[in-house]
């Protein structure tokens, strides 16, 4: 059986990541392929009582380091659990956020290493990469409003405007780095106009299939 498409969708909060990938399943499935849709932390039992440590505003500090390690141990058992077999089995999987969210966000946002962050991703994910990683790109301060606008929000939602700032060049970097995986889709616009570029975008992937 041939293996399925590995398809990450990224981005700063406010981005409409939710709503795009309703949309990107859509378009899959009408091209006749059985998709998973999934997300990051989480994606399997285990990884989503990650999830819950990562995200609560808990009474305990939690380092940067720590929370690196946190978000690679759930997606160990995301990719060994769910989105190989996944793949394997010929299902297309779209994923909201994956290891570039990482780099931007712990590497970028935090200042963690980024050399630490491509040996943990080489030792979790065994060479395993998204065949696209769909950017939904708008500036921090238009992501932050839409953001709050929607109520209060997790722990990775409260941090300052600069921080933001931060992992949205972190993103754009990585999407310079690998022009070849990346589509960057400019999400200030309104929707018709980004979700008009995004199945653009997915039309390479369907004729390469």
């Amino acid at each position: 059986m041939t293996r399925g498409k590995f398809i990450t969708v990224e981005g700063i909060e406010g981005t409409g990541k939710s709503t795009n990938i309703e949309f990107i399943t859509k378009r899959i499935e009408a091209q006749g392929f059985d998709v998973l849709r999934t997300r990051e932390p989480g994606g399997t039992p285990m990884a989503e009582q990650i999830r819950l440590l990562l995200l609560d505003h808990g009474q305990e500090y939690l380092p940067s380091i720590a929370e690196l390690l946190l978000f690679f141990a759930a997606r160990s058992l995301h990719l060994r659990n769910s989105i190989i077999p996944a793949l394997l089995d010929g299902k297309w999987v779209v994923c909201d956020r994956f290891t570039d969210a990482s780099r931007a966000y712990q590497g970028s946002g935090r200042g963690q290493d980024l050399d630490r962050i491509e040996r943990l991703a080489e030792w979790v994910q065994q060479g395993l990469e998204p065949d696209m990683t769909i950017l939904l790109d708008a500036p921090a301060e238009v992501g932050m409003q839409r953001a709050a606008e929607r109520g209060e929000g997790d722990r990775m939602d409260n941090e300052e405007l600069a921080f933001y700032q931060r992992v949205r060049t972190g993103y754009l970097t990585l999407a310079d780095m690998h022009p070849e995986r990346f589509a960057v889709v400019d999400a200030s616009r309104p929707l018709p106009e980004v979700q008009g570029s995004i199945e653009a975008k997915l039309n390479t992937i369907f004729s390469d299939k």
